[in-house]
């Protein structure tokens, strides 16, 4: 897989892949190639058996500063209805194997979006998160209402959206945006460890689970729990459960098999 904006990597660790954000001189600003490109990719990854775990990074300067404002400057409204940019964050979310971004310095705008898109955030001591959006005349648009308001609540979404002030690493962390803080130097380590914890797991039970947490941001409590016994039940039906509950009672490690 060659690539202009994103470094693959289909084996960082057993069952784990990578995709690295890499566009340097514009501090990993998304604009639509690199997008398409990740989109691409997660595809190839989510088909590819020996893969059950993919974490997203960029450098220790930047997840993501952002958007690509130029891409953007001159567009008017029926422009970017045309481009549908969105629908490539709808193909992503719609990843079934477990995405980690691993975050150090800037994730902003689009960057912070592409890290709330994820299922865990791993962040070094340096990382920033923001929607500057509203300091350029705009909102923003790939989630960062939404997601964020979900995760860190109204009143510091409202903060972050109407003034667009950063928050740290740490604040971050404690508002429930982030899984956890590390030193710079291991931020990407800690993200493949968690990966790979990940991929220890049955993949299907892993899949289910996920689809089951995030219908908790679509639908009411009663629907969510429909949806999430459903599943659950699902699972009696896989090898995977067979294994797993017996290398319980036999006092052993399981060898899950995606079946």
């Amino acid at each position: 897989m060659n690539y202009e904006f994103i470094i693959a990597n289909a084996q960082v660790g057993p069952y784990v892949a990578s995709i690295q954000l890499n566009r340097p001189k514009e501090l990993n600003a998304l604009n639509l190639q690199l997008m398409g490109e990740i989109r691409h990719c997660l595809e190839i990854f989510d088909n590819d058996d020996s893969i059950r775990a993919i974490v997203i990074h960029g450098n220790e300067r930047a997840f993501a500063a952002g958007a690509d404002i130029k891409q953007m400057a001159g567009r008017t409204a029926v422009d970017m209805l045309k481009i549908d940019q969105f629908s490539t964050w709808d193909s992503i979310r719609k990843t079934k194997k477990p995405i980690i971004a691993a975050v150090s310095g800037f994730a902003l705008g689009g960057g912070c979006e592409l890290a709330m898109l994820c299922d865990m955030i791993v962040a070094s001591e340096t990382a920033q998160f923001g929607q500057p959006e509203i300091n350029i005349g705009v909102m923003p648009g790939a989630g960062g209402t939404q997601r964020l308001t979900r995760a860190v609540g109204k009143a510091r979404a409202m903060e972050m959206v109407l003034t667009g002030n950063f928050i740290s690493a740490e604040e971050a962390r404690e508002a429930g945006l982030i899984n956890k803080v590390v030193p710079v130097e291991l931020y990407l380590d800690e993200a493949i460890k968690l990966a790979l914890k990940t991929a220890e797991k049955s993949p299907i039970a892993i899949q289910l689970a996920k689809e089951s947490v995030l219908k908790a941001f679509d639908t009411g409590l009663q629907e969510g729990l429909f949806f999430e016994r459903k599943n659950f039940y699902m699972l009696f039906a896989t090898e995977d459960q067979k294994e797993g509950m017996n290398a319980f009672v036999e006092k052993r490690k399981p060898e899950f098999k995606n079946k």
